[in-house]
């Protein structure tokens, strides 16, 4: 099928502030449409018929990520309670299994692996002493196109589990719960249609879980107690601002139960003692238009206290400890607000605490020490033990990710923390508190000749349209590539919601770099990279920054001859699509190609209509545009559909779900037909049983991921056997 699809206009007017806009291609949203189904399934046509001279290498690339992956392999295990949690892998498997086994005594605190090959005999198999399998995802799977697990919590005394999944790919969740104290047996509870995040209570008496509306928005929570019918839970908390999103967990101290509500800007916390989880919830602070909040509980002097990052005239948040019995009582400050470094959050633990924050447009984590006494009030330092002074984990590379995570116990002695880069695989470290010692737990495992010193990261510097200083990150194979030479390149950006794309490590991209490409990321304005300023000078009504800034990333990179518009693709997904369809139409000339995943290209139709799903909650990011008649001409200035015209456009491909709640299949279907109008020849291509985040299970993502990377080989002319 050479010839690409005719979508039949049905136009439709939209009238908005004195504006007429004719939308021919506004019926593809009717997805229970045959004839839509039918549409899809030609443009998938169309594209497989249009990729078909990259079967070969599509192939290839699935076989190199598969090569290069440790496919039977371990989580690093976490403690909790008298138990390692973990994830197992097993080779030719779809998902993970997910298991525990006993500690050795009160103080095991050395997550146990598994034997060296050489030890594994057909009468001692690869598996650590006293393993339980608790859930495994492929047998959950079985039989099914699309799955997903939500939650997945255990009871204190490790008796009972919860987990709850979804198959269809729209983000709704069925709860189910299972003995695991060896009988294996399913309880009759099952909950329905829940959001994800389910939890126990400290008591396992009850869990705690979250419903959503018709917009797909967690607004009500829900107390359920064990062995009774779903129909007699009691609804704790509703959120009637449709800005707001709910979300309900523990304290690591299991001290108190927690619900949340935020919007984009806005946020307040709700607690409840956990030793009565029938009584009411209680606010820790008041909503306060603009202001956001994050509140952790740890034991100080002897003294139950919380400690709250927040912006209320912080624009970079600043970390504040007040008592939890008075919460909206005197406030002891510990970090105060620095414009140079954003402070993201903080994890306490009963001898310690780690703050993330980010400095130089990089993500950093300090520790102190809990002192009997109190809190520590002093700015991060890099030097000596950790005390009751934070000090900062310093690292050798100049460009990098790390981030705490992982760490369910209270009185654990260690910090868990990931670290990754451009060329280190993904790393796990324990920081052992009381002598500063970092313990490597893991690393991951690339199989094949990867050798981190074969490639090059380096950070560079775009000058944007209003003199700001635009920090752009690069990997790439130093042996192939002379950065004086224009060389083939994919530049990826985001730009929304505040949030960073850190330099990590990705076994796909090898199969780029070793076939002599450059992978750059624009760190736009929008992002969360450079602080709070940094996110809202790339919003509302200066959303145009985060575009304008990747076009001029661009144009650098093409000045300084590291890549020529010839070879130079660009990728975005989400947001980050919004971000590609927007400068397909600003400044098509410096590429060679889009690939746009997940699309956000139609906005302002979406932003306009209450009724669709996220809606209302994106007004806080985009603006108002069905009240505010400002908002609604500035987005129409940008939107990738409104602006489409006759334009030299490059080849484009938009990769979207048909079950994506998030971004509907209706926005790149109708962005790819206007683009055909304007002369284009875009291709789309629909999972038929996906969602947000596309298929499901390891394998097939490999596929996908193979899929796109052909398209963008074969559209920045790099060599496609890596020659």
């Amino acid at each position: 099928m050479l010839t690409p699809p005719t979508t039949e206009k049905r136009p439709i007017e939209r009238v908005h502030h004195g504006d007429v806009y004719v939308d021919d291609y506004e019926w593809l949203r009717a997805k229970d449409d045959p004839a839509v189904i039918a549409h899809l399934h030609e443009e998938n046509a169309y594209t497989k018929a249009k990729t078909e001279h990259l079967s070969i290498l599509q192939e290839q690339l699935f076989e190199e990520i598969r090569a290069r992956t440790k496919e039977t392999d371990l989580s690093v295990p976490s403690r909790e309670g008298d138990w390692w949690y973990y994830t197992r892998t097993v080779e030719g498997q779809q998902y993970g299994i997910h298991c525990r086994a006993p500690i050795a005594g009160p103080d095991d605190w050395e997550p146990p692996v598994l034997p060296e090959a050489s030890e594994v005999t057909d009468a001692a198999p690869a598996a650590i002493p006293g393993e339980q399998v608790l859930l495994d995802d492929n047998l959950e799977a079985e039989g099914r196109e699309y799955y997903a697990l939500g939650s997945f919590d255990v009871t204190s005394d490790g008796s009972t589990m919860l987990y709850a999944t979804d198959v269809e790919g729209d983000e709704r969740y069925t709860i189910r719960l299972r003995a695991i104290d060896g009988s294996g047996r399913e309880f009759d509870d099952v909950i329905e249609g829940t959001a994800a995040g389910a939890v126990f209570d400290p008591s396992g008496r009850y869990l705690f879980y979250a419903t959503v509306d018709e917009s797909w928005r967690p607004d009500t929570v829900w107390r359920h107690e064990v062995g009774t019918s779903a129909s007699d839970d009691v609804s704790v908390f509703h959120e009637p601002d449709e800005r707001f999103w709910l979300g309900v967990g523990v304290t690591r101290s299991r001290k108190f139960l927690m619900i949340e509500a935020g919007s984009n800007v806005t946020s307040e916390t709700w607690l409840l003692d956990g030793e009565a989880p029938a009584d009411e919830f209680t606010v820790v602070w008041p909503r306060k238009e603009g202001v956001e909040y994050d509140v952790e509980h740890v034991v100080a002097g002897g003294r139950d206290r919380l400690l709250v990052v927040h912006n209320d005239g912080a624009m970079n948040f600043e970390l504040v400890s007040v008592a939890a019995s008075d919460p909206q009582g005197p406030r002891r400050m510990l970090l105060p607000h620095d414009p140079a470094t954003r402070i993201e959050s903080v994890d306490a633990f009963r001898d310690f605490v780690a703050v993330e924050y980010r400095r130089e447009g990089l993500p950093r984590v300090a520790i102190a020490k809990v002192p009997p006494s109190g809190l520590p009030a002093t700015a991060p330092t890099e030097a000596g033990t950790p005390d009751d002074t934070l000090h900062e984990l310093a690292f050798d590379e100049a460009l990098f990710s790390v981030g705490v995570g992982g760490n369910p116990a209270w009185d654990q002695p260690m910090l868990r923390i990931g670290y990754s880069s451009f060329v280190t695989p993904s790393t796990v470290y324990d920081v052992v508190v009381a002598t500063g010692e970092r313990k490597l737990r893991k690393r991951q495992v690339v199989l094949g000749d990867y050798d981190a010193t074969r490639y090059a990261q380096r950070r560079e510097w775009a000058i944007a349209d209003d003199g700001t200083r635009i920090p752009i990150s690069l990997v790439y194979r130093h042996d192939l590539v002379d950065l004086g030479t224009p060389a083939p390149t994919l530049l990826y950006g985001y730009g929304s919601y505040e949030h960073a794309i850190d330099p990590a490590f990705g076994i796909p991209r090898l199969s780029l770099l070793d076939r002599g490409m450059i992978f750059a990321v624009a760190h736009v304005r929008g992002g969360g990279e450079m602080g709070r300023l940094w996110y809202e000078h790339g919003k509302r009504l200066e959303k145009r920054n985060t575009f304008t800034d990747f076009v001029a990333v661009a144009r650098h990179l093409i000045d300084e001859d590291v890549t020529a518009p010839d070879r130079l693709v660009a990728q975005g997904g989400s947001a980050g699509g919004l971000l590609v369809g927007a400068v397909a139409n600003l400044a098509p000339r410096y590429f060679s190609g889009f690939l746009a995943e997940v699309p956000f290209v139609d906005p302002l139709t979406s932003i306009l209509d209450p009724s669709l799903p996220l809606t209302v909650i994106e007004w806080d990011e985009w603006g108002n545009p069905l009240d505010d008649a400002e908002v609604y001409a500035y987005m129409k200035s940008y939107s990738p559909y409104e602006n489409v015209h006759e334009n030299h456009y490059p080849p484009i491909l938009a990769v979207t779900s048909l079950n994506d709640t998030r971004v509907l299949y209706v926005e790149p279907a109708k962005w790819v037909a206007r683009l055909r109008d304007a002369g284009a020849d875009p291709l789309l291509k629909t999972e038929m049983a996906a969602g947000h985040g596309g298929v499901s299970g390891r394998y097939s993502a490999w596929r996908e991921r193979a899929f796109a990377y052909a398209w963008v080989i074969d559209r920045a002319k790099a060599h496609p056997t890596g020659e």
